[in-house]
Parts: C-alpha cells; structure tokens; sequence
C-alpha cells in the first residue's frame, strides 16, 4: 500500500519534472514572451513536495506522528498553492509587494502551524486544514482566470478553470470524507480508497492545471510570433516604400541640380549678352542712320568684344566650379578688379541715381583666380542694386570697402536699403533658395563656393545704417583648389 501510493506521487512528481525542463529549455530560447516567475516557481515548488512526500510515504510507520520531512513536504505545497494564485492575478494586474510580504508571511506562519500539528493533532486534522487553505486559493485563481477570460478569451484558460474547479471539487470532497466519516486512522493501510482516489485526482487535476498554464504560454508565444512577423511584413513594406521615396528624391533632387546648374549659366550670362544686345541694337540704329563714323564704330566694337570675352570667361569659370577642377590663379589688384566690376555696372547705377563710395586701400592684392572673384564681386554689387532699386530711401547709397586685415584682406558690399528679411537670412547661401520675391537663389550660393575654393569666407551682417552688408575674407596668399 505504501509503495503503491509513493509511486503515485513520484510518477506524478515525473510528469511535472518533465513538464518543468521541456517548458524552462523551450522558453529559454525565446525572445518575445517568457514564462511567468510565479508559474515556473510554483511548479519548481510541486515537484519537489511530492517527491519528499512520495520519499515520506515510503518510510513512514504511524501516519498519526509522521516525521518532519510532512511539514517540508506540506510548506512545499502551501507555497505552491501561493504562487499558482500570485500567476492568476498577474493575469489580470500586478502582484503588489504588500500582498507579495504577507503572503511570504503566511507560509512562514504555516510551517509553524503545521508543525505543532505534526506533533499534536492527528491526520484527519492536518488534511482538513491543508484542504481548507488549498481550497481558498483554488477559488482565488478560479476567480481571476475568469476575469481574465471575460478581457481576453482563451482556450487554455478555459481548461486551466476547468482544471482549478476539479481540484476544488476533489478538495472539498477529501474535506466531506474526512468530516462525514469520522475516520481514525493510524496506519496508511487505514486510509479508505475513496479518500486515496480524491488525494490522487486532485494531484492530477494540479498537473494538468500546469500543463494548461504552459500551453497558455505556447499560445502567447505563437500569438507575438504572428504579431511580430505581421510587424516584420509592415516594416519591410515601410522600408521598401521609404527606398522608393529616397530614390524619387534622389532623382528630383538630380533634375533639381541640373536645372541649377544652367540657371546658375543663365543667371551669369544674363549680363554680358544682355548688354551685347544693347550695343548691337545701337550699332544697328548709327548703320540705318548713316551716322556711323570710324571712332564709333571701334569704340562699339571693342566694348562688344569685351562683354563676349566676359561671357567665355563665366562659361570657364563656372565650368571648374562645377566640375571641381583646379583653376589658375594669380597676382589680382583688388583696386583695379572693383574698377571693372563697377564700370560694367555703371550704366544701371546712374540710371537708378544710386550713390557710389569706394574706399580700397593701396597695393591690395590677392592670389586668385580673376574671372571667378570678379563674378562674386559682380554678383555682390548687382544685389545691392536690386535691393535699392525696389528701396524706399530717398538717398540711395552703395558702398565697396576693402583694407588689410591680419591674416589676409577684408572686402566689405553694403547698402542702405530695406534690408534681408530675418527669416531668409540663415539661408542666404543655400542653393535655390532666394531672400528675394524673384530669382532662383544662384548668385549668393555660387559667391560662397568660389570664396571658398580661394580658402576665404563669406558671411552676412545687417549694416548698422539700414540695409544688407557682405563681408568677404581672403587669405592673402589663397589658393584656388
């Protein structure tokens, strides 16, 4: 009888054995879901009660005085109970830390209790008791698995419940036997069957109780490998659209280029052949008119091959911009470059009655490369026309302003007119972007790229009269890159 009823136990104490190292070797290598502590501590704690208990049956004389190796058993199985019912209500919230340190409390109150049963009550006592405690946790964890059922319907909750309700059945039952039998029993040969076959169906009712919790576990698992691939699905297709995109605004921001690129020609050549036109235009007007003398006709002539030289020396010089090569350079006097600058630029300043200061001081030179640092100079004055043509001062001023400065020379363009607006000017030099209601933005961000391959800087400052001011620094022995 002894053996028979110890290798219940230990068959039992196998089958969660199994469970226990299948399910902790399965979930170790997950990532997406693990198992919950209280589960795996609450099984850990089963197999080792019936494993001492099925050990304590063995050797057992008076099963009115068992020895001390019941109350370990008993305290393994109390705190079993415990945290299968910790598992339930994590379920539903977390398990507070006060009802975490009572409940830890209460086992160590009931190795006290359980010990001085051990000694001084008998067996039908001890069970009573162990049945009326396991009872109340069947019903705690019968209570939030259904909760949990009720916000999320699942199939191994159901037998989990189901399987709660058979232990609390079988407890219950062991508890009438027990009260309606007024059974004394001293030996385990005196322990009715009926009573036997309760104890052992309600250890069977726990062991499918935790194999439902761990096919729980296997449906969370399969339930976030789905998700997580349905999110995988949704991130390739995120990717797949972002790659597309990118490449989109890589092939617009090609065009994008490309049309800077000859807006930028256009924007340079604008001025010489627009003068071009004018002096053919006038040539034409003197031929008709039979007013064409020797003098005019060269002085014509030669200005139309300067503003054609002038249109071949932008064409070469925005070409090595473009293209990164490195251009000649040399020795340029800055004196006699604003000169020309402001000579090609003398027709339009007059008609718009705009005032000229112009302070250079002498035997200022720089090493660059003369067609680009004259564009940037040109660039720089044209701006200052247009900002003071469209200016509401009545007293219109430009002026050009270079000095030594240490380290290499300081060329300053300002005006006195409306000024940059505040939200434009941390753009100033970007490409296609324009402080202006017309253009394209090209002028400023061609000025910056040439100051820059001579090694200097460029910068903007609101000029303390009113009006934009440029500052641009050259090293003095710069070289073109």
């Amino acid at each position: 009888m002894k053996l028979m009823l110890a290798l219940y136990f230990f068959i039992l104490a196998i089958i969660q054995m199994g469970l226990l190292f299948g399910i902790y070797h399965y979930y170790r290598s997950q990532n997406l879901a693990r198992p919950n502590i209280y589960w795996m501590s609450s099984l850990t704690l089963s197999v080792l009660a019936l494993l001492v208990f099925g050990g304590g049956i063995v050797s057992i004389e008076d099963i009115a005085r068992p020895e001390f190796n019941f109350t370990i058993a008993n305290t393994f199985f109390y705190a079993a109970a415990v945290l299968q019912a910790f598992f339930c209500q994590s379920l539903n919230r977390e398990v507070g830390k006060p009802l975490k340190i009572s409940l830890a409390i209460s086992i160590l109150i009931f190795i006290v209790v359980f010990e001085w049963l051990r000694n001084e009550s008998t067996f039908e006592v001890r069970t009573v008791f162990i049945c009326v405690l396991t009872g109340l946790f069947y019903v705690w964890q019968i209570v939030e698995v259904r909760i949990k059922r009720k916000k999320s319907p699942s199939s191994q909750l159901i037998y989990l419940q189901y399987a709660s309700v058979a232990e609390l059945f079988f407890a219950l039952g062991r508890l009438t036997i027990l009260i309606v039998g007024s059974l004394t029993i001293r030996q385990v040969e005196q322990i009715p069957q009926i009573l036997i076959l309760f104890t052992i169906a309600q250890l069977v009712m726990n062991t499918l109780s935790y194999i439902a919790i761990g096919s729980y576990w296997a449906e969370q698992i399969a339930f976030s490998n789905f998700r997580s691939n349905q999110e995988n699905q949704e991130i390739k297709a995120l990717l797949k659209e972002r790659e597309t995109l990118i490449g989109s605004l890589l092939k617009a921001n090609k065009t994008a280029s490309t049309g800077a690129l000859s807006a930028a020609i256009a924007h340079e050549l604008n001025q010489p052949l627009g003068a071009s036109s004018l002096n053919i235009q006038f040539l034409q007007k003197k031929l008709s008119e039979g007013q064409l003398n020797p003098a005019l006709e060269k002085e014509i002539l030669d200005t139309l091959l300067a503003d054609n030289q002038r249109a071949a020396g932008i064409i070469r010089s925005l070409r090595s911009i473009f293209s990164d090569e490195k251009v000649e350079s040399s020795r340029i006097d800055l004196a006699e470059l604003i000169e020309v600058v402001l000579s090609i630029a003398k027709p339009e300043i007059t008609a718009k009655s705009i005032q000229i200061a112009v302070s250079v001081q002498p035997h200022l030179m720089i090493q660059a490369n003369r067609g680009e640092i004259q564009q940037v100079l040109l660039n720089l004055v044209n701006n200052a026309i247009q900002a003071l043509v469209t200016s509401s001062q009545q007293v219109k001023k430009l002026s050009i302003d270079a000095q030594h400065t240490e380290g290499g020379v300081l060329l300053t363009v300002a005006d006195n007119g409306d000024g940059i607006p505040e939200a434009s000017q941390n753009q100033l030099f970007e490409l296609l972007s324009s402080s202006k209601s017309s253009g394209m933005g090209l002028g400023l961000w061609l000025c910056k790229h040439i100051v820059t391959r001579h090694g200097g800087s460029i910068v903007f400052e609101p000029n303390p009269g009113g009006g934009a001011k440029f500052l641009v620094r050259f090293p003095v022995d710069s070289e073109v890159t």
